[in-house]
């Protein structure tokens, strides 16, 4: 036998989708089913134990850091980690990373943007760049609105530098949108594009296929810093249809599978050598409101809407107990900024009947947009959702659409949406700032605001004070969930894995599918 045999498996995993944007750039693709692949292809400079509840952090690809003052977070940098490429990072891919010009920031990049063109010249360097799309701007400023700049101490250290002190500075660092890029890989793309679909990161494995909505292939990246990666060959592959992905599963074609309706998990694992698991994860899954759209204009409407939905039932019949209502848009994680006591609005059709009376509602049709399961039992939820609606008197236009950018659109009377919450970091800004406030994703649409919301916003994500970033947080669900409702949180959502019984590996609540030799492993057959 030739000593260099490589005798490890290829996995392959079939998904619901591999990503909604068409690009795998964490900061274009910020999405749930984008969440569980980047794992495997980026890391940050510092990580949380994706296993405990608590969310603690853990050094990644920084081995240590401190507070130098109250705006300034230095880190020392992991020695000897390669890029996909080969390059060794150092300090200045730090510092590119988070660079204007990495998120087209550069007025140069702003004006060829506006041109229609795709590269720039760097006025200062002569040098030239790519320009990114504008949403990878947004995103920017919406994940690092306090951040200043990030400066190279010596080719090991870098600090990262606030504008003013940040409560949630060293969160952000190990955040969902922190992962370390290379700067040569970036010089080297023809184009932004062609990066984001074949990216360079330092995680265990590197991209060697992407077809969007069809295949992702990830090859063992035997450089990496960590332990050598377990898997050769690491296939996700697109299976929209939840019976064939179970099919597949048990007939030997994938040996994991995603997004196990909790109707399937016997099914599974009545069949000998396979199980599921899984379970609640850090994502809530949210009714979104349009109030700048007739009737929804209304917040009487609105709030009659919240009052209409049996979030117990829901929980009950199609996730048989497995997961929970839980209160409002937060998390047992944040510790002491949790408001306690909180609860959704009370299932209460009689209340909703009357809401609607004293709205004035004359029968205007009211559109709810769905898509076809993207999110597990979303079609049955809707549904459900809007006979209950109707049940009150609500005249609902109920609607099937094919992607997220049919959803988002701002015509046709938009008024009712499905979407999701995740926090990605133990404090409330992670959540509510990042998704509802002004840079977040429902604001940025133009379905909502809010004068007093906004104020507090800027409380929450900017005071070093605690009780009164407490005190806002608590206004800011009582406006947004209750008085003039931007939102209405429907469930927790969680995620089921199919998967051989004979593969060691678990599941993270943060969405993650970890396969670095430390969760990933086959038993020997008996």
């Amino acid at each position: 036998m030739a000593a260099d045999q490589d005798n490890r498996p290829t996995i392959t995993i079939a998904v619901q989708d591999l990503v909604t944007s068409g690009a795998l750039d964490v900061m274009k693709e910020r999405s749930n089913v984008g969440s569980r692949i980047f794992y495997s292809i980026f890391e940050s400079l510092i990580d949380y134990d994706r296993q405990d509840p608590k969310l603690p952090r853990k050094p990644f690809l920084a081995t240590s850091w401190k507070q130098i003052d109250d705006k300034t977070i230095e880190l020392k940098l992991r020695q000897g980690v390669k890029f996909h490429n080969g390059e060794t990072m150092t300090a200045d891919d730090v510092v590119f990373t988070f660079s204007p010009e990495r998120f087209g920031l550069l007025p140069e990049q702003i004006e060829a943007a506006k041109n229609g063109k795709d590269t720039f010249i760097n006025k200062q360097t002569g040098v030239e760049g790519k320009v990114p799309p504008p949403e990878v701007a947004k995103a920017y400023i919406q994940s690092w609105p306090l951040l200043d700049h990030v400066e190279k101490v010596d080719d090991s250290t870098v600090r990262f530098v606030a504008k003013q002190p940040d409560p949630t500075f060293l969160y952000r660092i190990a955040s969902y949108g922190s992962e370390i890029y290379s700067q040569k890989a970036y010089r080297d793309a023809k184009s932004w594009t062609a990066l984001a679909q074949m990216p360079v990161g330092t995680g265990p494995y590197k991209v060697t296929k992407f077809q969007d909505h069809n295949i992702l292939e990830l090859e063992a990246f035997d450089d990496y810093w960590g332990t050598r990666p377990p898997i050769k060959k690491l296939r996700f592959v697109v299976v929209p249809e939840v019976a064939s992905r179970v099919n597949g599963l048990l007939s030997g074609q994938y040996d994991f599978i995603t997004d196990v309706p909790p109707d399937q998990i016997a099914l599974i694992e009545k069949e000998k050598g396979y199980e599921v698991t899984g379970g609640p994860i850090a994502n809530h899954r949210l009714m979104v409101f349009d109030k700048n759209n007739g009737v929804m204009k209304n917040p009487l409407i609105r709030q009659a809407i919240t009052h209409a939905i049996d979030r117990q039932m829901i929980v009950d019949q199609l996730w048989g107990g497995r997961t929970v209502v839980p209160a409002g848009l937060q998390w047992d994680y944040y510790g002491d900024m949790f408001v306690k006591g909180w609860t959704p609005p009370a299932y209460d059709l009689d209340l909703a009947k009357k809401l609607l009376k004293e709205a004035g509602y004359k029968g205007e049709p009211i559109v709810m947009r769905v898509l076809n399961n993207y999110y597990t039992n979303q079609v049955a939820t809707a549904q459900i959702n809007a006979e209950s609606f109707r049940q009150i008197g609500l005249n609902i236009d109920f609607q099937m659409k094919e992607n997220w950018a049919q959803i988002m659109d701002p015509t046709n009377n938009r008024a009712i949406r499905d979407w999701s919450n995740s926090a990605s970091y133990p404090d409330p800004v992670a959540s509510i700032v990042s998704q509802h406030c002004q840079n977040g994703g429902q604001q940025q649409s133009g379905e909502w605001t809010n004068a007093e919301f906004n104020k507090l916003c800027t409380v929450l994500e900017t005071s070093m004070n605690h009780d009164d970033r407490k005190a806002a947080f608590k206004r800011m669900l009582e406006i947004a969930e209750r008085e003039d409702p931007a939102y209405t949180v429907l469930y927790q959502n969680a995620i089921f894995y199919g998967k051989r019984k004979d593969i060691a590996w678990k599941w993270s609540p943060l969405q993650s599918m970890d396969f670095r030799a430390e969760n990933f492993s086959i038993k020997p057959a008996n």
